[in-house]
């Protein structure tokens, strides 16, 4: 798990390397975020399953006891009051392997960071103009 050195090509290479429970855990954070952001497109970066739509929305990875999710710092200071049962740093979130997901929050930092990163591209293509 952690300190693995393999490379993936795809999230479903990265998924299979686990033990079936944390497989299921993997399965259903990507469902959720595939289901709220249909349009994104998955790839693997930083040797983490990621979701990217004008750029990278969120990256999530599986450790020993915990699942990690990345929505950049901005993700995680948008959102912070509703996390203080987890363990957070600047730019993850921990959710615990022995508790239920808190997909309710991941789907609403999923929808802040697409509507962050389309807001980025338009200024991108603004400032082009």
């Amino acid at each position: 798990m952690e300190g693995n050195k393999k490379s993936f090509a795809t999230i479903d290479e990265y998924i299979a390397q686990f033990p079936e429970n944390v497989q299921e855990h993997l399965q259903s954070l990507r469902e959720v975020i595939r289901e709220t952001v249909p349009e994104a497109q998955e790839k693997i970066s930083y040797q983490m399953p990621t979701f990217a739509l004008h750029g990278n929305l969120v990256h999530f990875a599986a450790y020993k006891n915990h699942i990690g999710f990345y929505p950049t710092p901005s993700g995680i200071n948008a959102f912070k009051d509703k996390m203080t049962g987890y363990k957070t740093a600047k730019a993850t979130v921990q959710f615990p392997q022995d508790e239920p997901m808190p997909y309710e929050l991941i789907q609403k930092i999923v929808k802040f960071r697409v509507a962050e990163n389309k807001e980025k591209s338009k200024n991108k293509t603004n400032k082009k103009k």
